[in-house]
């Protein structure tokens, strides 16, 4: 499938992007660039940003790009065999929650951040299914700094859609996407410039 254009003149957002089993809308960008970039300076400076882990074929890996935990209370979220403890919200995450909360029209009580230094790191093929986030519950995506390119995968027919993440930009995945699509994003030498990414979820309370 081509890339889809999102940038016509006539666009009306949200735009629906999967054809079936499942919802992604994408809103494009939701606040003013000068906006965008404050908060994009604010969360590299004071996020507490660790190197990512995984334990893949029983060796712990170290990766490159950086994450961060953070929700309502110390919820644990355990992905790639390794498990992180929630760090109580700042202000900047609780103000970017409320409005994505706004848009989205769905609450949120934890957010994962990922920090890309540039465009070669990325994220393999994967679906965001543990067992720790409600079922079918939204994810909301909030991209701030380097536009990357955002694909999605049928786990069955391999149908493929992509488009670019703006910065600024809010995509919500939602209802049955994680059980039948996968996403990623790929890697390109064409970008020497950070992202950060927010991505708002909803764990499962016990």
């Amino acid at each position: 499938m081509p890339e889809i254009n999102l940038w016509e003149p006539t666009t009306e957002f949200p735009i629906e992007l999967l054809p079936y089993d499942g919802a992604t809308l994408y809103y494009g960008s939701i606040m003013y660039k000068a906006t965008a970039d404050n908060y994009l300076a604010t969360l590299l400076s004071d996020i507490a940003w660790q190197h990512d882990e995984a334990i893949i074929f029983g060796k712990k890996i170290i990766t490159k790009r950086k994450v961060a935990w953070y929700g309502d209370r110390n919820f644990e979220y355990t992905y790639s065999k390794i498990t992180k403890q929630a760090l109580p919200w700042t202000d900047p995450l609780l103000a970017l929650k409320k409005m994505v909360e706004v848009i989205s029209g769905t609450t949120y009580n934890a957010c994962l951040l990922n920090l890309y230094h540039n465009g070669q790191e990325g994220m393999a093929w994967h679906s965001d299914d543990e067992k720790d986030l409600q079922k079918n519950g939204a994810i909301a995506s909030l991209s701030l700094g380097a536009p990357r390119k955002f694909a999605l995968k049928h786990k069955k027919s391999k149908e493929t859609i992509s488009l670019i993440l703006e910065h600024g930009s809010l995509l919500v995945m939602k209802d049955t996407t994680q059980s039948h699509w996968l996403h990623k994003l790929p890697t390109t030498t064409k970008i020497d410039s950070p992202r950060v990414n927010l991505t708002f979820r909803s764990m499962e309370l016990r």
